[in-house]
């Protein structure tokens, strides 16, 4: 087996520093070891993806290097007990695609620790569509929940909200009849988020208050933020009495500028959400949730599909903000 060749993207640096993308013929033998080979049927592309892709040493410190942060595919040796050969499964995150060949490869070689079966009512194709950017919306949405914000408490307000965290957040808790309101800097997609089931469009103007007030008028009863700075420190300073933020990305700014009154004033939870290395209970969890309760009918709505040749321009798209909606990796192609 370990003769097996494939296609995989390569991501490496020339001698003057630039970094090149290509696919190339690669070996089982050039995969690290681990307990789970899996034939790569479906990837998708990320943020993460694009930077690894483009020579960003802070995600991936050694090239060259095949990204793809999500996999989705069947496994075709085991040494783990957990799994066997044929098993549909997922892997996403960890370390996968980082500084482990990922999954712009028709095939990955990982821990078992890192591997999900996929759950019943789902397809390799659909957990795809989710991915990393799905998941963590699901992440958002079960720690929303764990702190007590249900549908009838008011509106949840999920910002960044024509990426790829965001729709699915939009879409998920319109699904399961949360009230949401879309923040997005693309006006011109409001259409797109009232598809997907916001009951209101607003653009980052309206979602920014740079005045300086310790706390606004409660709105929020909950919040799903992929972009930090002055929107969450905003979002933060309206979020009612005993409400919830999740914070799980930095697109405007890692930074944060608030004082405490939100949090010892109304009992504002801030949570953390970490998409990378969660707990696999926490993880399987929620892929049972997108599988089931959450399962959205209109995915081809926020998805399209590129062969592993064609991924090369989606990359140079979602580095520059034009992606809208998620791109699957059809690795058969």
């Amino acid at each position: 087996m370990d003769s097996k060749t494939f296609k995989a993207m390569v991501v490496q640096q020339t001698p003057d520093g630039a970094y090149t993308r290509r696919i190339a013929e690669k070996s089982l033998d050039d995969l690290p070891t681990g307990e789970v080979v899996v034939r790569v049927h479906y990837s998708s592309l990320n943020y993460k993806d694009g930077l690894s892709a483009t020579g960003h040493r802070g995600v991936t410190k050694h090239y060259p290097h095949t990204p793809g942060v999500d996999a989705a595919g069947v496994v075709e040796e085991s040494l783990s007990g957990a799994f066997q050969p044929g098993d549909e499964v997922i892997v996403t995150s960890y370390d996968l695609g980082m500084n482990t060949p990922g999954g712009f490869g028709q095939y990955i070689r990982v821990p078992a620790a890192w591997v999900v079966p996929l759950p019943e009512n789902l397809s390799l194709k659909e957990s795809m569509a989710y991915g990393t950017a799905g998941l963590t919306a699901g992440f958002c949405i079960l720690r929303l929940q764990e702190h007590g914000v249900t549908p009838e408490l008011g509106e949840i307000l999920v910002t960044g909200a024509t990426g790829g965290v965001g729709s699915f957040a939009v879409a998920m808790l319109a699904k399961i009849s949360y009230q949401v309101v879309a923040v997005t800097g693309k006006m011109d997609e409001k259409q797109f988020l009232i598809d997907l089931g916001a009951k209101e469009a607003i653009s980052r103007k309206e979602a920014t208050d740079t005045s300086g007030k310790p706390l606004l008028k409660g709105r929020w009863a909950g919040v799903v933020d992929s972009v930090g700075g002055e929107i969450l420190a905003t979002a933060i300073r309206s979020t009612k009495l005993h409400g919830a933020v999740t914070c799980c990305g930095n697109v405007a700014s890692p930074d944060l500028h608030i004082n405490v009154y939100p949090f010892i004033l109304r009992g504002i939870s801030l949570v953390g959400i970490d998409s990378q290395s969660c707990p696999m209970t926490f993880r399987r969890q929620t892929w049972e949730k997108i599988a089931s309760e959450w399962k959205l009918h209109n995915l081809n709505q926020q998805t399209s599909v590129c062969s592993l040749e064609e991924l090369d321009s989606e990359i140079d798209r979602i580095l520059a903000g034009k992606q809208k909606g998620r791109v699957i990796v059809d690795l058969g192609r």
